[in-house]
């Protein structure tokens, strides 16, 4: 151990800071000898390598060590730990801190079931190609009996192989396996085109067991060049294709989202028009000629109408989901795919396909050189007709918010519909510049159906995993972001509920932000469906009458009002609760029934219920 680095962990924290910082510690040539710590330590310093200095957590026994380690680096200012009560909210935060605000933090729970919630929450960011570090107490490497909450089946390592079966995991069996097992996490959490989530399960008696490490050999952020395709015949026959296909659709996928000047650059440059999934609104302005709008399932009429009629399809960052590519059926009259993508899986996804495989925003770049040379034509006809129907979607939707409020039975009176509540609020969030966080459900359909963005990440929808209670669970990454901004969850009344804790966790971690609660009663999204596909909806929703401003007021600090009947009414309650310098909520009430004013409409195909036949008919059918 070098002479200079203290031999106690608390001396060593402090002598750190005083250092300023690992990094410079490590600079100074004071970690090239290894340096006697415990495993707990180790794995602190080591994700402090990559950043990673905030912890979002719920002890237990099984991570009594680690908790001792982050209390002291917490002391002398090297890390930070906020504590959450529920790991499934606790999982969402932390993937919100990471999609919104560009922040790594590591999500730390104790063995089995809040191990089993956390990684359940997890599955918002693999779904959405979200990087974070997920640390679980695991059971004893000895096998001396079972483990008290370990999965109780005589069988070794089952956290590993449920972990893995989610995305990469490493159980830190052995201590000196902390190098590879960081390396590893450190490939997934800062993967450049699919980062996930990295499970580390930490054995409850490896933790405290101390290794000999130099720090300095631990590794640190990984950096990727971005790729090209290493010939240029695929890009020339990609080039060709633009030119003389008179009908173009460029269907932005998530993966898309970083490249917003180039894919509009691309559909100038090349008369495409553009279809957003629910995951890439604002990937051109709303109101540019040549945006669509969403398209899918549920989609627009403009977004759809493309999609229905495009003979080239141009996917970009797409991984073709379901509900946004109509169940493989969205492009019946496409002969020709243009896949960009850096994934190479993705990107051989449709039949007739020109793959382009590489960094999005370089071939982007390397097809607009060549359609530099010489322009394209023969698009005019094209652009017109789907400025027609962008048209007509834009006057469906003036007439939805203009109807006025609905009587509903449940309600005992007129209230808004929720794509009028949506709008009132969505135009509030322009006009302030909050966040506008969607939780999964009707909302979250009609929400992306309503919202008029003109740029990436004004709206953050998870409908990757559609995972009910992330939006009111993500409001908490602003309170612990370097420069939270603040923000409004968009939910439902049976997704509020599955996370209610915000209420109290969003006042201990000093959030500035609203939860707005659209309320009708029921799982509106699945009686939808239901009532589509049978006539009748089935036990999607109850009746117990619930007071959510009485509740919302019980928690000191909470700021609850109600958002009223109009949409006037709602933007006024909507300006009180930014006003209050913390959390607040906003109930509305919202229709629901078979008015058809009372949702956005569905203009795609779905493979679920008794539509399965029909849809999975036409699929075998596409030419691509």
């Amino acid at each position: 151990m070098s002479l200079s680095v203290p031999g106690s962990m608390q001396e060593r924290a402090n002598w750190l800071q005083a250092q300023g910082g690992l990094e410079a510690a490590i600079a100074a040539g004071h970690f090239a000898e290894q340096v006697t710590m415990t495993l707990s330590e180790a794995l602190v310093l080591g994700l402090m390598r990559q950043g990673v200095t905030k912890y979002l957590a719920i002890f237990g026994h099984g991570s009594t060590e680690l908790g001792e380690v982050l209390r002291v680096y917490e002391d002398a200012g090297l890390v930070r730990t906020w504590q959450f009560r529920n790991e499934v909210e606790m999982a969402h935060a932390g993937t919100a801190l990471r999609w919104v605000y560009g922040e790594v933090c590591a999500v730390v729970t104790s063995i089995g079931p809040g191990a089993l919630q956390a990684m359940a929450g997890s599955l918002a960011a693999a779904s959405n190609g979200i990087g974070l570090y997920h640390i679980y107490g695991d059971e004893t490497t000895y096998g001396e009996g079972y483990n008290m909450q370990q999965v109780p089946k005589p069988q070794q390592g089952l956290f590993q192989q449920i972990t893995s079966a989610m995305s990469q995991a490493y159980t830190l069996h052995t201590p000196e396996a902390l190098r590879s097992a960081l390396r590893m996490g450190a490939s997934c959490v800062y993967h450049p085109f699919k980062a996930a989530p990295f499970y580390l399960n930490l054995p409850l008696n490896t933790q405290p067991q101390k290794l000999d490490i130099r720090l300095d050999s631990l590794p640190t952020v990984p950096t990727y060049e971005p790729t090209i395709p290493a010939v240029d015949h695929n890009l020339l026959e990609a080039v060709e294709l633009l030119k003389s296909t008179s009908k173009i659709a460029i269907k932005a996928g998530g993966g898309s989202r970083p490249f917003a000047e180039e894919l509009r650059s691309l559909a100038e440059a090349s008369g495409a028009v553009v279809v957003e999934a629910p995951g890439s609104l604002g990937i051109l302005p709303d109101s540019h000629p040549q945006n669509m709008h969403v398209g899918g399932s549920k989609g627009s009429i403009s977004g759809n109408h493309a999609m229905q009629e495009a003979e080239l399809l141009v996917a970009i960052g797409s991984r073709a989901v379901c509900q946004s590519d109509c169940s493989g059926m969205g492009w019946p009259k496409a002969k020709h795919v243009i896949n960009i993508n850096a994934d190479p899986m993705d990107v051989q996804h449709y039949a007739h396909t020109t793959a382009l495989n590489g960094d999005i925003g370089e071939v982007v770049k390397l097809l607009l050189a060549e359609l530099s040379k010489t322009g394209v034509g023969n698009k005019a006809d094209w652009l017109k007709d789907c400025a027609a129907k962008k048209g007509e979607w834009t006057a469906f939707k003036a007439d939805l918010y203009a109807a006025g409020a609905v009587n509903d039975e449940v309600w005992q009176g007129g209230v808004m519909t929720q794509p009028q509540a949506i709008k009132a609020a969505s135009d509030f969030c322009k006009k302030h510049g909050a966040i506008k966080l969607f939780d999964a459900g009707d909302v979250q359909a009609n929400g992306f159906q309503v919202v008029e963005d003109d740029r990436v990440g004004e709206t953050i929808t998870e409908t990757g995993a559609s995972y009910m209670g992330f939006a009111v669970s993500a409001l908490i990454a602003g309170g612990i972001a370097e420069e939270g901004k603040y923000s409004v969850a968009f939910t439902g009344d049976g997704s509020f509920m599955m996370n209610p804790q915000v209420l109290i966790d969003g006042v201990e971690h000093g959030v500035h932000g609203t939860v707005l609660i659209f309320d009708n009663r029921r799982m509106a999204a699945i009686s939808h469906l239901q009532l589509a596909q049978y006539g009748n909806d089935y036990r999607t929703n109850d009746g117990v009458a619930v007071d959510y401003i009485a509740m919302a007021n019980a928690v000191d600090g909470v700021f609850a009002i109600s958002g009223g009947h109009c949409a006037e009414d709602l933007s006024e309650a909507l300006e009180k609760a930014r006003a209050h310098k913390g959390l607040s909520v906003v109930h509305v009430p919202v229709y629901h029934g078979e008015n058809p004013v009372g949702g956005m409409g569905a203009y795609g195909n779905w493979n679920v219920g008794n539509w399965c036949k029909d849809v999975q008919d036409k699929y075998l059918k596409m030419s691509i």
